[in-house]
């Protein structure tokens, strides 16, 4: 695998501070509004009028063969999206970002340990090794020090 570029490494560790963020932005609005439901409801509304607003900016409309093309899996990641607003709404302000975020990058790793070593939903396989369990296995340990602490 060639070395990505630098920005393409950036970009995933701001988007995963992002989350934190997200969470108790979320957590808030949740406390606002009463409700934890209106609130990822309100958070996915304004996300998705602004990547309305992009695709309309930049002419990427699909095509409605390509929308015939879908199959129910396609649409799925529409719904992991909001249980993770909904359970990061809910969940963060109760625990606090830094276990909250533990916790999130623990399941996070976990699955796409799975994914890679299947190569599932487009990625390539990569087989699980000892140093991805070991690896995998002291994010573990640092929720377990983190709920401690």
């Amino acid at each position: 695998m060639p070395n990505p570029v630098w920005w393409l490494l950036c970009l995933p560790f701001v988007a995963g501070a992002f989350l934190a963020l997200q969470a108790g932005i979320n957590g808030q609005l949740a406390k606002q509004v009463d409700s934890v439901l209106a609130a990822a409801m309100i958070s996915f509304f304004v996300g998705t009028m602004a990547l309305l607003a992009l695709v309309l900016l930049q002419r990427e409309v699909p095509s409605l063969n390509a929308l015939k093309g879908l199959t129910w899996w396609h649409l799925c990641g529409g719904l992991l999206g909001a249980f993770f607003i909904t359970v990061a709404a809910y969940t963060g302000p109760r625990i606090g970002a830094l276990l909250f975020m533990a916790l999130v990058l623990a399941g996070q790793l976990s699955m796409a340990l799975a994914v890679d070593h299947f190569g599932w939903v487009g990625f390539r396989e990569a087989p699980i090794s000892l140093g991805k369990i070991a690896g995998l296995l002291l994010i573990v340990a640092g929720v377990v020090l983190i709920r401690r602490g």
